[in-house]
């Protein structure tokens, strides 16, 4: 009995020494109370980096900005989604919150690189006739190419719903981070970035296509890929990572610094207009 307390009591300490590695208190000086941002709330679209119900953290980065920003939120997340997730989640968005928002967050992309989603094109092109200084003119006209087949596609029809529904309201795209290892059984395992999907596409092929979505959109783009620093490929980086076998989700370090770059790009950008 007394080897079996002895060793249960262990057991208890390492857990409270983990759980406190991982706490991150955000000291007064880091925080940004005073900026447009304060007090709005921002809905957060998003696959398992941002769905609370993945418990690969104890503090998830929204409410990390909450405290640092006093930015709250609603979260419309889940585990596995795709952009084509994203335009439903818009859509439970647009029938729940209506006006009671004043900004949309959209963190997704990873898990279209990871089961091989056709990038495809925005536009399709044709040849047209029109108008310019009082004469018919061939010119070539391009069209919203509105599909769940596509990356692209899945884009355009997400940031069309919500541009035609908040136009007075800041839609922001979040980039994917970087991608290391993954393994949560047989069955799923997950290669990291410096394997090409099923059609030869690296990561940053699609974060590349998110970039190009906010130029046309007139979307900002938060681009944590390139801005955070977190490279899980690398042993260096696994402070910041859920485990040794789950360095693709971000722990509670990793969502503290996820959160600083959010921050100080969103002192930027205004809260509403």
């Amino acid at each position: 009995m007394i080897r079996r307390t002895l060793f249960i009591s262990t057991m208890l300490v390492a857990c409270v020494v983990t759980i406190a590695q991982n706490s991150i208190v955000v000291a007064e000086s880091e925080k940004t109370l005073n900026s447009q941002w304060n007090g709005k709330r921002v809905a957060y679209l998003g696959d398992s980096m941002t769905d609370p119900d993945i418990r690969t953290t104890d503090k998830w980065y929204w409410q990390f900005l909450k405290e640092l920003m006093n930015i709250d939120y609603t979260v419309y997340a889940k585990s596995g989604f795709q952009w084509d997730g994203m335009y439903e989640k818009a859509k439970e968005v647009i029938a729940k919150e209506k006006d009671s928002i004043d900004a949309i967050f959209i963190w997704a992309g990873t898990n279209d690189y990871n089961m091989s989603t056709i990038i495809g094109d925005f536009f399709t092109e044709t040849i047209e006739i029109v108008n310019y200084n009082g004469k018919d003119t061939y010119r070539k006209h391009r069209t919203p190419i509105m599909t769940n087949a596509t990356f692209c596609g899945r884009i355009n029809k997400t940031l069309s719903l919500l541009k035609e529904n908040y136009p007075d309201k800041q839609i922001i795209i979040l980039t994917p981070i970087h991608r290391g290892d993954f393994t949560a059984g047989s069955t799923n395992v997950q290669p990291n970035e410096n394997y090409a999907n099923g059609l030869g596409l690296y990561h940053e092929a699609y974060v590349e296509a998110l970039k190009k979505a906010g130029t046309y959109w007139s979307v900002p783009v938060i681009d944590l890929h390139g801005l955070t620093g977190i490279f899980p490929v690398s042993d260096a980086y696994l402070p910041y990572c859920a485990s040794e076998t789950d360095r693709l989700h971000p722990n509670t370090k990793g969502h503290y610094r996820i959160a600083k770059t959010i921050q100080y790009q969103l002192l930027a950008l205004p809260g509403d207009f």
